[in-house]
């Protein structure tokens, strides 16, 4: 089964530093094959045997902890969980022509229609909003460094780790049959 990984909120301002030769050695250590990373991130694709994500999750929270010294969420989802990320966006033409404004939020459990709802009435400026599962997809017209929504998305749905949609599209190709 072919899976990505995401750690949230490594080599972020110089805080949990991770390099990608480490976190792709302590992976390929715990017995998972095929293992890359893109980027600096914490974006991971390997091969294990049939698990469950949420197993995976905890075993390589667990894992990479003890194994590089620093704690963050992990995010895990399979080849074809991550096609139907792809294929839900329900923000096509910002995907064409600002796919760097576009961010999907990756959570453990599925997201609350109403926190969702009451997200999107909370943001006052341009920003958009949308829910399928457990992901959250925004779009960030003005950028995202100047946006208020992100930090209101975190407070009102908890925590999640964010990629643009290029990123996704680049993880897409890397799992794709």
């Amino acid at each position: 089964m072919t899976c990505i990984a995401l750690l949230r909120g490594i080599n972020v301002g110089g805080n949990k530093m991770v390099s990608m030769a480490e976190l792709k050695a302590a992976l390929t250590a715990l017995g998972l094959t095929d293992v890359s990373t893109l980027l600096q991130s914490g974006n991971a694709v390997f091969c294990c045997k049939a698990a469950r994500p949420a197993a995976l999750e905890a075993m390589l929270e667990k894992e990479l902890a003890k194994r590089l010294g620093v704690t963050a969420d992990i995010h895990v989802r399979t080849a074809e969980e991550w096609a139907a990320v792809v294929a839900a966006n329900p923000f096509e033409k910002e995907a064409k022509t600002d796919p760097g404004h576009l961010l999907v939020t990756f959570f453990k459990a599925p997201l609350d229609a109403a926190k969702v709802k009451a997200l999107q009435a909370a943001i006052t400026g341009p920003e958009r909003v949308r829910a399928d599962g457990r992901h959250l997809y925004m779009t960030f017209p003005d950028g995202v460094g100047n946006s208020k929504a992100s930090i209101l998305a975190g407070k009102m749905l908890g925590p999640g780790t964010a990629r643009n949609w290029n990123t996704v599209l680049k993880l897409a190709a890397r799992v794709a049959p």
